[in-house]
Order: C-alpha cells, then structure tokens, then sequence
C-alpha cells in the first residue's frame, strides 16, 4: 500500500508511537535537570531553530525508535491489512535442537514506515539535519539490539526435544534503558553547524562523511555543548529548577533518586523546602456482583519537598559550577 491512503492508514500509530517515544523521555529523565519539556521536542531543523545538544540526540533516537516500535507492534497483531508477522525464517533451523516459527515481530515494515515518516521531517543537507538522521537511525537500531528470542517446546510428555522460536520486541522500557545508556556515552562532533551553501554540497557531504567516520551507527551523537539547565532560559524554551519537585529519605529509592534534591537544587543554588499535600486516592475497593467494582475515596496527607530560591538569590559555589560544566559536556 502506498500514497495518501498508506500515510492515513499508518498516521495514527506514528503519532501514537512518538507520544509513547516522549514518555519513555521523561520517564528516563524524571530526576535530572533537563527533564524532557514539551517545547524542546520539535523534530525538525526547519528555520534553523533546532539545536543539536546531548539532550536532542535522545529526543531523536527515542522518538524514532517508538515509531517503530508501535508500528512493528501494530504489524504483527494483524492491525494492517497488508502486513503481518515476520515468517522468512519459518521452518528453517536456528541452532541446536530449534527450529524458526511462530510469529516473529516484523521489525523490517516498522523500520521502513519509520524512516519513511520520522526521516521526512529532515530537509536539510546541513551538519544538523545529518546529526539528527544518525541518531534516528540510532534509535531505530535501539528496536533491533533489545529484540529477544522466545522459544515454545514441543516433544513426547513435554520432553522438550525439539523448540521452535520466534524474535519478539522487548518492553519499550528497556528500548528507552538501552537509549539512555547511549546518551550518557553520547560522542560529541566538530563540524561546521552552518546550512549548506549553493554550489559546495558535494564539500560538505565529504565533511560529513568524514566526521562520522569514526562513529558507529548505534551511538547517539551531537554538535553542541548544553546550556546551563540550572537557570531560566526564555529562547529555549526551558522554565529552570525553581519549583521542581525532588525526593528525600526513602531507603527504596535508588541512590540517582536519594540524590535528586542534592543535584537539583543545592548544586544549581537553591535551598529545598518542605511542604505537606493532602493526597486523595482510590481506596477499600471491592467486587460487587455483578460486575462493578466500588471503592473509597482515601485522603492522606504526604511529605513533598521542592527546589526554592534562597535569600539574596546566591549563586551555586565554585565545585558545583564545575560539576555543572561537566554534566554539558
């Protein structure tokens, strides 16, 4: 299927899939200073008013990779009247004692739809528009490394002796695990930011070429240094760290999550402050036959703690300055 009819029909899981992308985005990034905002997620260099920070790289990979994923979902639960499971391999032999079958996700039709709708938005023949193609494709390549192999065993009283398996996608939450990993090594690349130049595109396809030739096709990457996030920027678009919520005191929390008010606001020259919020939440719910389930509604007063400008408005001291330069690079 191809044309406007194709684009219709697909449209619905490309926006559900970059929504799920986004998601994944701010969960991966829920206790660190840039947190995925709303207004940083345009992905286009259109007008020159994208930057190509560490931060961007992963809004690209990420939100690729859920195009593809949901799309390569949607494939193989029949959703499309012209794709289906993955059956190539069926019936050949995989390794010792398995066979190929079953229903394997069909991550080729995903990756295809994918680049046909997220790889459109990149018009340019600049350093940009490269960058952010690299790391769609990033992302993308992120589907395929964390797909795994499900077997089902078949024999005389379950002895197993023979298995046929399929590949299947993970859960996005290791997608968005791998991802992130890939950000914190994210490899940066000097290379000229300005839009091609009439008559030079064949110079500056070369530099290109030649800046990416060291870096593998799975790593995210990214021209610029990021902006100090611990303060307001209008022209970004980003609201700073005044207000933000952190956490204390939980020995449940992982040591990032025990660290959060640490990182968010006494690195960045703000103090914490206490405040106690009544929560009001579902409670004693019970199975009434039949069929409806009633419950309670429970109030419970909870510690909340959050990000404060101190008095005088001092600025965060030498140590966190330098920590603060290393987290933009």
């Amino acid at each position: 299927m191809t044309g406007p009819k194709a684009s219709l029909t697909y449209a619905g899981s490309v926006q559900m899939g970059a929504h799920n992308g986004i998601h994944e985005c701010k969960h991966q990034f829920t206790w660190e200073r840039w947190n995925c905002p709303e207004n940083t997620l345009q992905l286009s260099t259109h007008n020159g008013l994208r930057s190509a920070t560490r931060q961007t790289s992963f809004v690209h990979g990420i939100s690729a990779a859920g195009v593809m994923y949901t799309l390569t979902k949607n494939c193989s639960m029949g959703d499309f009247d012209n794709c289906g499971c993955d059956d190539s391999r069926i019936g050949q032999t995989g390794g010792r004692g398995w066979i190929w079958g079953g229903c394997s996700d069909n991550v080729a039709f995903g990756e295809k739809i994918s680049k046909q709708f997220v790889d459109a938005l990149e018009g340019g023949q600049d350093s940009r528009a490269a960058i952010n193609l690299h790391n769609n494709e990033a992302g993308r390549l992120a589907i395929k490394a964390t797909m795994r192999r499900a077997c089902k065993c078949h024999g005389v009283s379950g002895s197993c002796s023979i298995q046929t398996c399929w590949m299947q996608l993970a859960d996005f939450r290791e997608v968005g695990n791998y991802l992130k990993m890939k950000y914190e090594h994210a490899k940066k690349l000097e290379m000229d930011k300005k839009p091609t130049r009439s008559g030079n595109s064949a110079d500056n396809r070369a530099a290109i070429a030649l800046a990416f030739r060291s870096i593998a096709r799975t790593d995210l990457v990214y021209l610029e240094d990021s902006p100090d996030y611990c303060v307001k920027n209008r022209s970004l678009g980003f609201q700073g760290l005044e207000g933000r919520e952190c956490l204390k005191g939980n020995k449940n929390m992982s040591l990032w999550e025990r660290k959060s008010c640490r990182r968010l606001c006494y690195e960045c020259g703000l103090k914490v402050v206490e405040k106690r919020i009544e929560v009001v939440s579902s409670c004693n719910c019970k199975f009434h036959w039949c069929c409806t389930v009633k419950c309670d509604k429970c109030r419970q007063v909870v510690t909340k703690y959050y990000c404060a400008r101190k008095q005088g408005g001092r600025k965060p001291h030498n140590k966190a300055k330098r920590r603060n330069r290393a987290q933009r690079h």
